[in-house]
């Protein structure tokens, strides 16, 4: 009995480490929330490929992908990137391939890319998810919006609040 009460007291403490007023670091949350759709590509691909439109710009975005972040062993830096392209993209990539790794360095400051390979492929058709969202009582929106009132930047407070809104849908 006292070694479950020691264990029970162990997972509290775990939890308030992790939070602060009720809130939950994010840093505590992103990786497990990351490992399913990344595997074991990690948090710099992750990043890298989350980003990839900002990096390359809008136009080569969409029209190329990262497929694979290559470190050599042992090393956390001068990483190859594999890149997935049309053949017109491709040909851009090539062109832009200092531009480009000057982009993505600087965009995790530091040297994390010295060399782009890029495969000359179609990208592959985009599933499009459909989120069905659980309907939100009255008494929940006023809540959300009670709890960002007090934020004075506008268009913050409003980006809050529909964060909060889309947080319980989901949740219902």
């Amino acid at each position: 009995m006292a070694a479950e009460d020691d264990k029970q007291k162990i997972r509290v403490l775990e939890r308030r480490e992790a939070s602060t007023y009720g809130l939950t670091a994010v840093a505590t949350i992103v990786p497990k929330a990351t490992k399913k759709a990344l595997g074991t590509k990690g948090l710099a691909f992750g990043a890298l490929a989350l980003d990839w439109a900002a990096i390359a710009g809008p136009d080569l975005g969409a029209r190329t992908l990262p497929e694979k972040f290559a470190f050599p062993k042992g090393q956390r830096r001068d990483a190859t990137l594999t890149v997935r392209a049309g053949s017109a993209a491709a040909l851009e990539v090539q062109h832009m391939q200092s531009v480009l790794l000057e982009r993505i360095n600087t965009h995790f400051g530091y040297s994390a890319v010295a060399r782009i390979k890029i495969i000359q492929a179609p990208l592959p058709a985009t599933k499009r998810k459909t989120v069905r969202s659980k309907p939100v009582g009255p008494a929940r929106l006023e809540g959300i919006a009670a709890a960002v009132a007090g934020i004075e930047d506008e268009t913050l407070r409003e980006n809050l609040r529909r964060l909060g809104e889309a947080i319980a849908a989901e949740r219902g």
